[in-house]
């Protein structure tokens, strides 16, 4: 009896893209989007489906439009406000005194930080102070503020820095703290000087904290600078809403309060982005 023929097994092999199988439908491949492509999608559709439906409301009538106009309408005024020059003037006075005052702060922010997290002494001095003063509505210190530097370009800086020095050095000090143990022991065995220490283990460990500190203290500082222009300046945006409030131009004072959210979100993403040049292993977080 003859053995029965054998075939060589023909391997399994997959259909082309957008070939018709037999007995089926064509085979489609599902095109997915990462995570961040999503996030960044949803980032520009919420905020555009938002001023949509205030649109659609405020055309129809359903919600005042003396004090909720078009978006359309507030859209316009802005346009007029950089055609003539007036939005580049305030915008420009907000930023430079952001800017001073937000080295003013982080500098000593930083570095009492870092001291008060290395040195139970200073921690121990300086604690009290820093805790007592930090609940103190920054709003509230704006009179004595304006007693001691008076109504020029200082006081508003004093204030910006005020509200960047906070989270600064709360935030430093926390990451101070949490470092391990070990890597200081590592350190001196090595014989690492205090600057040393200081250098390379002390700020680049507490880093991830320090970018939050940062960025929590760049927040308040540009709601600080609104408070302090609406007071005691003749330029920026916090004036230019004043301003348009006591003019009854509720078209402008929308237009700053949107410049103030634009410039929050700008330092919101360049702050993000360092954050993520500098600490890499929080990236994909």
């Amino acid at each position: 009896m003859s053995p029965p023929a054998t075939s060589a097994p023909t391997p399994a092999t997959s259909p082309a893209p957008g070939a018709v199988p037999e007995g089926g439908p064509p085979v489609r491949r599902e095109r997915r989007i990462s995570p961040r492509q999503r996030d960044r999608l949803l980032a520009v559709v919420t905020p555009l489906a938002l001023l949509l439906v205030w649109e659609i409301l405020a055309r129809a009538g359903a919600i005042d439009a003396r004090f909720f106009p078009a978006p359309s309408d507030i859209f316009q005024r802005m346009i007029e406000s950089i055609s003539n020059g007036e939005l580049w003037g305030h915008t420009w006075a907000s930023l430079r005194r952001l800017f001073f005052g937000f080295w003013l702060g982080l500098v000593p922010g930083l570095l009492l930080g870092v001291v008060m997290g290395l040195s139970r002494g200073v921690r121990a001095a300086l604690s009290p102070l820093v805790s007592g003063t930090y609940p103190i509505p920054k709003s509230a210190l704006l009179p004595l503020i304006l007693l001691v530097f008076g109504l020029g370009e200082m006081s508003k800086v004093v204030m910006v820095a005020i509200g960047v020095f906070y989270p600064v050095i709360l935030n430093t000090t926390a990451g101070v703290l949490q470092i391990q143990p070990i890597y200081y022991d590592v350190a001196k065995n090595f014989g690492a000087k205090r600057l040393q220490v200081f250098r390379t283990v002390a700020v680049p460990g507490a880093m991830p904290s320090i970018m939050t500190g940062v960025e929590l203290g760049a927040g308040l500082g540009l709601i600080l600078i609104a408070i302090a222009e609406m007071v005691g300046a003749e330029s920026g945006l916090g004036f230019m809403i004043w301003n348009a409030w006591q003019l009854y131009s509720v078209e402008t004072m929308y237009v700053g309060l949107l410049v103030i959210a634009l410039i929050g979100y700008a330092m919101s993403l360049l702050l993000g982005s360092i954050a993520r040049a500098i600490t890499p292993w929080k990236a994909d977080r």
